[in-house]
């Protein structure tokens, strides 16, 4: 029996070595490989996240703030086969500022199908703070379809496989039902 112990103890010293020498070899690769940018979140040096100038609070329109999302939206890297069309969904006004409501719809039509079987939707939000001076820019947040992640831009990379994932998963579920 106390050989027994001396060897879960043993086990125990092990195993918690282990773990913490994993611990700083993971804390020492984050702290030499990926540095935060100078806007907090960790970027690959290889490709920098690009700050868009966002239009002062005080010169916000809707027609304005659909263009400057047409504009964000092409800087992201995307094949030449996408299409979209944004829309402007609706205004709402909160306690400390009004929220003006986006949406980007996304398609690859092609010749023997150019209505697409799926689209995927990208939901943006501009913010015009009641509260902060009228020459801060806006605060914009996008989130995809069928999640609760918020992005913002300058901080998020955009991924193509994330509208592809959305779509793919329209067509299986669209192919699982049977009328």
């Amino acid at each position: 029996m106390e050989s027994e112990e001396s060897y879960l103890a043993a086990l125990r010293e092990t195993a918690s070595a282990l773990v913490e020498a994993a611990m700083r070899n993971a804390q020492e690769t984050l702290r030499n490989e990926q540095k935060p940018s100078s806007e907090g979140p960790v970027s690959d040096p290889d490709f920098p996240l690009q700050n868009f100038p966002w239009v002062p609070c005080k010169d916000f329109s809707v027609e304005l703030g659909m263009k400057q999302i047409e504009e964000y939206i092409s800087t992201w890297e995307l094949h030449e086969s996408w299409l979209h069309c944004t829309d402007y969904l609706k205004d709402e006004e909160i306690e400390f500022s009004k929220l003006f409501h986006y949406r980007t719809r996304w398609s690859i039509p092609t010749r023997r199908k150019p209505i697409p079987r799926a689209t995927a939707c990208i939901y943006f939000t501009i913010q015009i703070s009641k509260i902060k001076p009228n020459t801060f820019p806006v605060e914009v947040f996008f989130i995809f379809e069928s999640t609760r992640l918020v992005h913002r831009p300058g901080q998020t990379r955009f991924r193509e496989k994330w509208l592809k994932d959305i779509i793919e998963s329209k067509i299986i579920m669209m192919d699982s039902i049977t009328f």
